[in-house]
Order: C-alpha cells, then sequence, then structure tokens
C-alpha cells in the first residue's frame, strides 16, 4: 500500500526573519527574493528553495523546520 505524505503548513522554529538569516548564512547563492515569505503560500516558498538549492520537497521542508 502506498503511503500518502501530507504537506502541512511550514511549522518554523523561531521567527521568519531569524529562519531566513540562518538560511542566507547556510545557503549563499539565495537571495531575498528567493525567501519571500507570505503566509499560506508555503508551497510557492518549498518550490522557489527545491529550484534554488537542487534538492527534493521533503529536504527543503526539514531544512525550513530545524
Amino acid at each position: 500500500m502506498a503511503r500518502i505524505v501530507y504537506m502541512n503548513k511550514l511549522q518554523f522554529k523561531g521567527s521568519w526573519n531569524e529562519v531566513k538569516g540562518k538560511l542566507k548564512q547556510k545557503y549563499a547563492q539565495l537571495t531575498d527574493d528567493d525567501l519571500k515569505y507570505a503566509e499560506g503560500k508555503d508551497d510557492e516558498l518549498v518550490g522557489r528553495l527545491q529550484k534554488r538549492l537542487g534538492k527534493s520537497a521533503e529536504e527543503v521542508r526539514h531544512i525550513l523546520e530545524s
């Protein structure tokens, strides 16, 4: 039986500004445009970061939430 993974709302540890700062330090290639985030637009953010970092959606979500 296939397992269905439901992508829920991102749960950031700390404020988005803190998370964004840490991402910029770790991934210097990310721009402010890459890191634009609007409430309810989780999938758009994950998609942009997936493309820029060359990672899967699950990997990007883990990076954002850790």
